[in-house]
Parts: C-alpha cells; structure tokens; sequence
C-alpha cells in the first residue's frame, strides 16, 4: 500500500479486465478455424450442462475445419446438437466419435457483424478498466481526506493511476485493431 492505495492491486485489476476481453476475443470467429470458437458451446452431458472441453477434445487442424473427439460414445448425438443449436452457423458432420466441423466462408456482412461485436467487447473492457480507476480515485481522495496522505502524495499516485489507465486502454486498443484485421481479411 503505497500512497493510500495499492497500485498493484489496481493493475492487476485491470489485467483481468483485459484477459476478460482476451477471452471474448478468441471466441470471435476470424477466417481462419479455431478451437476457441467452440468456448461458448454448453452440451446437455450426465443431466447438465457441460463446456464442450469438457466431454470432447477439440482441435483446428486445418484453417477451414474443426474436429471434435468425443470422450464418450453415447455424447455424440448431445455434442451434435449442442454445436448446431449454439447459434455459430456450423454444421458438423459426424464420424464415428468424432465430428468434423467445416467453416464456412465469411461473407462482408457477417464480417462486418463481427468487427461491430468485437468493438462491443473492447468497449466493455474499457468500461471495467475506468471503473477500476474509479474504485482506485476514491480510495485515493478518502485517504486525502482521512490526512493519510498528503495532497502532493495523492497528486503523484493519482497520475499514475491514470497513466497505467491510459496504458491498459492503449493496450484494449491495438487488440482490437489486430482483431478487426484479422476478421476482415479474406
């Protein structure tokens, strides 16, 4: 605790906002397969609802496709459905245990789709970082006002909350212009 707040504890606060937007990223389809794609997928597996990771192995050998290994043969046909119904625009193709999962190409308007929710997620994060700071000014101007600290002291420490503010943005930022790039290309 230095200066009335931790500033480590800010950071990493931030840090986790941004692997948030990480996450919501890799699950954005781009023009090339990837197992990510399948994060969202929930199978009805054993009475409940399970992550496809869970019940199955799932790969990207090719840049167009994606393969299912199913654990178990009786979750097949849930692991199926699960993938159809998951609102991703694929159609498996069942093989034995397994699923073969061919991408099809992306048109410009479902591209354009893309862009606009991967710009939504970098949003959200920005939006969770500047709370951070929020958080992180208040516990700041209390302990000012507590005389914890001195007005020079909270003074320096908030510049450097919004310096690592600035730079976690800039961060969410150059992401999203890779991600936009990568959706966009054909």
């Amino acid at each position: 605790m230095a200066d009335g707040i931790d500033l480590n504890d800010i950071k990493k606060r931030m840090e986790g906002a941004i692997a948030a937007f990480h996450k919501d990223l890799g699950g954005l389809r781009t023009g090339r397969a990837s197992a990510a794609i399948l994060d969202p997928v929930m199978v009805d597996a054993y009475g409940q609802k399970m992550p496809i990771n869970q019940v199955a192995n799932v790969n990207a050998p090719e840049p167009k496709l994606i393969t299912v290994q199913i654990w178990d043969k009786s979750m097949v046909g849930p692991v199926e459905k699960a993938v159809r119904e998951a609102g991703l625009g694929l159609n498996p193709v069942v093989d034995g245990q397994n699923l073969r999962i061919p991408l099809p190409d992306l048109n410009e308007e479902r591209r354009k789709e893309l862009v606009k929710v991967a710009k939504d997620y970098a949003e959200n994060a920005k939006v969770a970082i500047r709370h951070v700071r929020r958080d992180g000014m208040e516990t700041l101007k209390k302990a000012e006002k507590d005389k914890e600290i001195g007005q020079d002291d909270a003074r320096a420490t908030s510049d450097k909350v919004q310096k690592l503010t600035d730079e976690m943005i800039a961060d969410v930022e150059q992401h999203l212009t890779t991600k936009e790039a990568e959706i966009m290309q054909v």
